[in-house]
Order: C-alpha cells, then sequence, then structure tokens
C-alpha cells in the first residue's frame, strides 16, 4: 500500500507537543479510541516525562524515535514505509483468524512484519496469550490494560441520578440500559453492523429482557443505525446522544442501571472501565478485558461469546439484587478498575515500555 492510499492523514503531529519528542505515539485522524489512548498515556504522565512524549499522524517524517502506533492494523499498513532507525512499538487490541478472511489476511501480514517490533503491549490477557500461541517471544509482550480517568466518571448523588434520567427522557420506573459502542461499518449511519462487536446478540438479549422487564435503551457514540433499526422493529423505547466532548459522557452514565456488552471480540473496551468506575454495573460476554476485570456474580456479570441465555441470566441476576448488594458489586468492580487509571497505565508504559527502549539507544 502506497503513502497517498494510506486511511491515515500525514499532517505532522498532534496536541502541541512537537514533533521533536523521544517518543511519538501514532493515531488515527478520527476522534475515537485510539487518539484517546494516546493522548490518555501521553497526559497521564508526569509532566517532566510528558513533554517528551508527542501524538502523530506522520509516522513517515519520524527519524530515530520510540514510535508506539496505536492499533496493529496502522503499524502493518505503515511498516514497508517506516524508517529502520525507529524503535517500533504497536498496541494490539483484538483480532483472531476466526473473526473472518480479512481479519485473517491482516494477521499474516502482521506476523510477516514482527521481527521489527520492540514491544507489543497487549491490552488483555486472551490477547498476550493468543500472540504467545502464535510464535510471539513473551518477552516482547507486555501485558497493560487500556486506561480510563477513574477519578472523572463518578458516582452520581440520587439528585444526579435523577436529573440524568430526567434529561434523556426516561422515568423512575424504566430500566436503562447502555450500550456506548461503536458497532456499525464506517462513521456514517452504521446500518450495516460489525459481527465482531455484537449488535445482533445485543438486540436478542433486549428482546428476552423487554419481555420482563421495563427495558429502556440508551446509546451513545457514531454509526448504531444497525441497532437503533432493531430497538424500533422490536418496540423497545431507545434515546441515543453522542456528546461533543468526552466528559459529556459521564451524565449518560449517571442515567443507567445497567450496561451491556455483547461483543464477539473486543480490546478493552473503553465503556467496560468507565462503567466500573461510574459504578454501574457491567454484563459482558468473555471478551477483550472483560475476564480480566469481572469476576462473574462478584463484580458484574460474565458469559461466553454468544451466550444470549447466560447474557440475559446475568442481567436479570444483577438487576434483582437489593439496593445494599447492588453497592457491595459495584464497589468491588470500582477497586478492580483502579488499576487501569490513565496514571498507572501512563507509569506503566513509561517503565515497561519506552524508558527500556530509549536507553537501547544510549
Amino acid at each position: 500500500m502506497g503513502l497517498q492510499s494510506l486511511p491515515f492523514r500525514v499532517s505532522g503531529a498532534l496536541g502541541g507537543r512537537g514533533s521533536g519528542a523521544p517518543i511519538q505515539f501514532v493515531v488515527e485522524d478520527a476522534d475515537w479510541a485510539i487518539r484517546w489512548v494516546g493522548e490518555g498515556i501521553r497526559d497521564g504522565l508526569p509532566e517532566e516525562e510528558r513533554g517528551k512524549v508527542a501524538t502523530t499522524l506522520a509516522p513517515h517524517r519520524l527519524i530515530n524515535r520510540v514510535a508506539h502506533f496505536g492499533s496493529q492494523y496502522m503499524w502493518v499498513d505503515w511498516a514497508p514505509h517506516f524508517s529502520r532507525t525507529n524503535r517500533p512499538v504497536v498496541s494490539f487490541f483484538h483480532g483472531k483468524p476466526e473473526d473472518g478472511p480479512t481479519v485473517e489476511k491482516h494477521i499474516e501480514r502482521f506476523l510477516k512484519t514482527e521481527s521489527q517490533l520492540r514491544r507489543i503491549v497487549a491490552s488483555a490477557g486472551v490477547v498476550r496469550r493468543r500472540l504467545m500461541d502464535w510464535g510471539v517471544a513473551a518477552d516482547k509482550i507486555v501485558h497493560i490494560p487500556i486506561g480510563t480517568d477513574v477519578a472523572m466518571f463518578t458516582l452520581p448523588t440520587s439528585e444526579e441520578r435523577a436529573a440524568a434520567r430526567a434529561r434523556f427522557g426516561f422515568s423512575d420506573e424504566a430500566i436503562v440500559i447502555g450500550s456506548f459502542q461503536k458497532d456499525g461499518v464506517g462513521w456514517g449511519d452504521g446500518l450495516e453492523p460489525k459481527p465482531i462487536k455484537g449488535p445482533d446478540i445485543f438486540l436478542d438479549v433486549l428482546e428476552q429482557l423487554a419481555k420482563e422487564l421495563p427495558v429502556e435503551v440508551l446509546l451513545s457514540g457514531p454509526a448504531r443505525g444497525f441497532v437503533k433499526a432493531g430497538l424500533r422493529a422490536r418496540g423497545i423505547p431507545f434515546q441515543h446522544h453522542y456528546p461533543p466532548e468526552r466528559a459529556g459522557l459521564l451524565e449518560l452514565y449517571h442515567a443507567l442501571d445497567l450496561y451491556l456488552m455483547t461483543s464477539r471480540e473486543e480490546g478493552g473496551p473503553m465503556a467496560l472501565m468507565e462503567s466500573m468506575a461510574a459504578r454501574v454495573p457491567v454484563v459482558s460476554t468473555a471478551v477483550g478485558m472483560a475476564p480480566d476485570l469481572i469476576v462473574d456474580e462478584v463484580t458484574g456479570g460474565l458469559a461466553a461469546s454468544e451466550d444470549v441465555d447466560g447474557l440475559v441470566d446475568r442481567a436479570q441476576m444483577i438487576l434483582a439484587l437489593d439496593e445494599v448488594a447492588r453497592e457491595q458489586l459495584t464497589a468491588k468492580a470500582h477497586e478492580a478498575v483502579l488499576p487501569c487509571d490513565w496514571k498507572v497505565v501512563a507509569r506503566r508504559h513509561w517503565e515497561e515500555v519506552y524508558q527500556p527502549l530509549l536507553d537501547e539507544a544510549v
């Protein structure tokens, strides 16, 4: 793939840190998870180290840098055009051959370029084990979770919760289930679903829950057209709000009774950590970071991928908890997510990835 056809804008550095920083985090030209991760790592560092990290859209311009690619897809596309003077790092969030021929081909390409990489950051234990099964050396893989701003996603007061539900038009009787993940193809309406995100499973679970409970749905994120059409067809009320700033997500979490994640494959997702920080109970398939953070029926609900009945059972179990038991579960979930705070995650990147590679250049 030539530079002119690369799907990332090549217009220089972002974030005001300057392209001379010794560590460059390569992001996409989209206000979504990969950029948030790069900015979270950069901004989570103490000031003296933060100035050594910049985000960039132009890895082809880098010379003699530690270059951290925000996804393995970006790395594979850029690898043929990337200066060998750099020390490349990549975050490998998700993907397995069973996800389809396109992903299988990508993984083959990734493994052919893997020898050029100095470190691979795996956000989930399942991904770390998968990489080792594919022949990647264990000492090249660093298991560091995706981060979140734990302090930002707070437990609402009763007044804040009531205000949030009123803001989005939910009654006191409604059981509000959240889904804030992009699950449609592209950045348009999202009428074509992304199977790995499990929007079909999400709809099947909601349909069963709605037979017995006054379920309503709060959606966020782009490209949610498939899910919205499916909810309309099933007569399940919903609202879709996509705040322009990440801080606006907090009010959405404050309105929820439950967060439901039904993906077939994940790297995080970030909503998992945000929900747990905001003390919203999570029911999830056992993908991405969910098995690392959720102990079934202790810090949330966990079911096998594509197990609709299992997800329904866990959701019903959590929604039936009394106030004391619910507070115990969400308090344990909050404690479990503390290692995912950006300050902790950024420090681990510095100590386990960036500093060792900087030292190699001395």
